[in-house]
């Protein structure tokens, strides 16, 4: 059975046993989690053999050409993080060196981070690999469609941001 089978037998024994429920935002956010497992997977081997996580990756892919220190807060902001997760994958690369955090002097209560050269370096050898396979799995695909997709991505995500700022 293919996963889009699987997806739709689901989707039909949820509509049969709740037919009371509007499951239209499963499709699309269903759809969403799966290719993001899928590409979770197809990266794994990149991971397994560098000194850094997918996680942390992240954090440092932020940090890689920021022309200055950045304020924890606005980069948990802008990777939109909480606070408490980048913190805790702020700690892990500190100690390890791969990034500095320092007390902001304008304002005490928040830090300014910075990449370290191993941390630079460790994106470095990762970003390519990680290109690689992620022009491979998209390669099928046309420009119009790759096109498409991305757009799609930031209409869902301006739509969660909205949502989660009136919530927040």
């Amino acid at each position: 059975m293919a996963d889009g089978d699987a997806a739709a037998i689901t989707w039909d024994q949820w509509r049969a046993a709740r037919p009371d429920l509007d499951l239209a935002s499963m499709t699309l956010f269903g759809g969403l989690k799966r290719a993001h497992a899928m590409l979770e997977l197809l990266l794994e081997p990149v991971f397994e053999t560098s000194p850094i996580s997918s996680a942390e990756f992240d954090v440092l892919f932020h940090l890689r050409h920021a022309p200055s220190p950045v304020i924890a807060r606005r980069l948990a902001q802008t990777m939109d993080k909480s606070a408490a997760a980048l913190s805790k994958t702020l700690t892990k690369l500190e100690q390890r060196g791969l990034v500095q955090r320092v007390a902001n002097p304008a304002d005490k209560r928040s830090a300014l981070v910075t990449i370290s050269e191993q941390g630079a370096a460790a994106v470095d050898e990762v970003m390519p690999r990680r290109l690689v396979l992620e022009g491979e799995a998209i390669a099928t695909l046309t420009d119009r469609q790759c096109a498409d997709v991305a757009r799609a991505f930031r209409v869902i995500g301006n739509a969660l941001g909205s949502t989660a700022r009136v919530r927040g």
